[in-house]
């Protein structure tokens, strides 16, 4: 085992005696060694209940015949983090987390490990951790919030309340209507209930295969996500005595489980659900990690012609987790595009279950005809609609005859759509290229309406979020404009701050159907309309977005995948001249470092 290195010979008998400081008995030294990375935290309210997940985690792995470890890594709550100084920490905080991961498991030589994320850069970071350290890994996350519902009975989740803000300053809304969209919002423990980064990225594990089937989606108060966390324990424990028999031609390790192949099942997901932009930040930073893969921006664009979008969440719909969930889950969209002849999905990808992912999709789906008793089962836990308490959980589930319009309110097959019935030919997520962002940029498509997905407007230009915001709330921003906000990449913000107050002003305002954004930053997942993210050269490394004026004509166009400035080539250089490099500055000595590691948004923002 990895773990002898600490724990075999006489040299190692003050390591012994020291792990025997923690509890460790004889019997103990001859059991693998499970690391069990947490992420309990009380100010993140996706991880409040972590720490009764970890513990129970770890009794299971020792009735498994383990011995787990657990420690923690930091996490930054994007959601509060959100508008202020603290969000040009939440992207970074991605690589201290991969690094911690890395420092620990390494220098104490654990046989096995089981990553417990749930939100924001928590999910990326572990994984990129995971990757690097090489053992073997499941991921099983804290599962996802129930939506909030109002006492008139309307479905509330945290981006009403962002936009809210903005409809309560356009006198559309009373204060008192904000404070109950407030109060409602968030009723439970869990990631936020939309298919906001958090979500997007925990489901994406499932089609990694890092991950158990209904990872994704099972509820955080579901009762059922006991048996998950079982389910995890007892694998990792047989996993790492896989590996000891099989050695290095264990097929069952991350960096053989993420692959070209996996990672192109992951975007298919991720398009044909509509998640996140911010996907594609962490999976071009995944895919770097394990090194010998070409996994790019051009190559995600590929696949975004390919994959229809057949499903669209909260806030790109009404629909929130909890719906998806009880409409088949991640196996029922995975199954869908299994069903296309057109080869969606890499169906012979291995898992962390042993089986392909092709398996765990005809075992886990419950519209095909081999699903299992026990995944009709989960598929039926329902919310419990309850103010839900950290570390509680609910048995509540639904009758199988009544998965209806008439008894969820909902039509499952509305939810997740067969690919006859998709919402659009092409992904949820499109990657746009032209002479303002040659090295590409990200739009979430499925998040468009159709009047937009074309677009021309007239530049308004501000070198900062704060700027932005300024410009939107003293009623600057009119239809027709293209709000660009630069200077807010990797290198300029520093930090890449996600943005989605703008976004939620410019909802609340009204004008999400005529004013298009622009920026070398990102995004929130909870962000909806023509917001375009990530543009590549970003203005503080001379990208061209910095070259634009106020009263640019910008062109946009998601069918095409372009984005043109209209500016000719003999004014842009003449521009270049005599251009200022505008890049924020600042005094936390991290965040300088960060500065001048970090590439750009085209390359995952990773650290050189």
């Amino acid at each position: 085992m990895r773990s002898d290195q600490i724990k075999k010979g006489t040299e190692r008998a003050p390591h012994r005696s020291l792990l025997r400081a923690t509890g460790l008995k004889d019997e103990d030294f001859g059991k693998p060694f499970i690391a069990v990375a947490n992420s309990y935290m009380d100010h993140i309210p996706g991880h409040v209940h972590l720490n009764t997940v970890g513990e129970f985690i770890k009794s299971e792995i020792r009735k498994a015949g383990g011995v787990p470890f657990e420690f923690n890594v930091i996490g930054v709550d994007d959601g509060i983090a959100m508008g202020h100084s603290g969000m040009k920490y939440s992207l970074p905080s991605r690589e201290i987390i991969a690094d911690s991961m890395e420092i620990v498991l390494n220098a104490h030589c654990f046989d096995g490990l089981i990553a417990i994320p749930n939100c924001d850069k928590i999910v990326p970071g572990m994984l990129m951790g995971a990757v690097r350290v090489n053992i073997p890994t499941i991921f099983v996350s804290g599962g996802p919030m129930e939506a909030g519902k109002t006492p008139s009975g309307e479905s509330v989740d945290l981006i009403s309340v962002f936009e809210g803000v903005g409809a309560l300053k356009e006198g559309k809304i009373t204060e008192a209507q904000l404070t109950e969209r407030e109060n409602y919002a968030c009723p439970s423990c869990g990631s936020c209930s939309g298919m906001f980064t958090a979500n997007s990225m925990n489901c994406l594990t499932e089609a990694l295969g890092l991950a158990l089937p209904w990872n994704g989606t099972l509820l955080a108060t579901s009762h059922h996500r006991l048996e998950l966390y079982k389910e995890a324990a007892h694998r990792i424990v047989a996993m790492t005595k896989e590996f000891e028999k099989s050695g290095k031609d264990y097929k069952l390790l991350p960096r053989s489980i993420i692959n070209l192949d996996s990672l192109k099942n992951a975007i298919a997901l991720d398009m044909a659900m509509g998640g996140s932009t911010n996907t594609v930040l962490h999976t071009l930073a995944i895919a770097n990690e394990a090194e010998a893969i070409d996994f790019n921006m051009s190559l995600i664009n590929d696949l975004n012609h390919r994959i229809p979008n057949i499903c669209k969440v909260s806030p790109s719909s009404s629909y929130h987790m909890q719906d998806v969930h009880l409409s088949g889950g991640i196996s029922a969209i995975l199954g869908e595009l299994s069903r296309s002849s057109e080869n969606l999905i890499n169906k012979n990808c291995l898992t962390v279950t042993g089986n392909s992912i092709m398996e765990n999709i005809r075992q886990n789906d419950i519209r095909g005809d081999n699903a299992t008793p026990k995944a009709v089962e989960i598929s039926l836990a329902k919310a419990s609609n309850i103010l839900g308490q950290a570390g509680t959980s609910f048995k509540g589930s639904i009758r199988k005859e009544d998965r209806d319009l008439e008894h969820l309110g909902f039509d499952p097959y509305d939810c997740i759509r067969t690919l006859e019935n998709a919402y659009s030919k092409t992904g949820g997520l499109t990657i746009l290229y032209g002479n303002l962002a040659p090295e590409g940029c990200v739009v979430k498509s499925a998040g468009v309406v159709a009047s937009m997905l074309e677009f021309e407007g007239e530049a308004i230009v501000y070198n900062s979020q704060d700027e932005c915001i300024e410009g939107i709330l003293r009623g600057d921003v009119h239809s027709g404009h293209v709000v660009v906000i630069r200077y807010e990449g990797p290198k300029g913000g520093p930090g890449m701050q996600e943005m989605l107050a703008p976004t939620s002003y410019i909802m609340g305002k009204g004008l999400g159907e005529s004013v298009a954004l622009v920026t070398d930053g990102r995004f929130s997942g909870g962000t909806r309309g023509a917001c375009i993210g990530h543009v590549s050269p970003e203005a503080a490394e001379g990208g061209p977005i910095g070259l634009v004026e106020n009263g640019d004509k910008i062109y946009i166009n998601m069918h095409d995948c372009k984005i043109e400035l209209k500016v000719s080539e003999i004014e842009l250089e003449k521009r270049k001249k005599v251009w200022v490099n505008r890049q924020s500055t600042t005094e936390s000595r991290f965040l300088k470092r960060y500065q001048k590691m970090v590439s750009n948004a085209a390359k995952g923002a990773i650290l050189s």
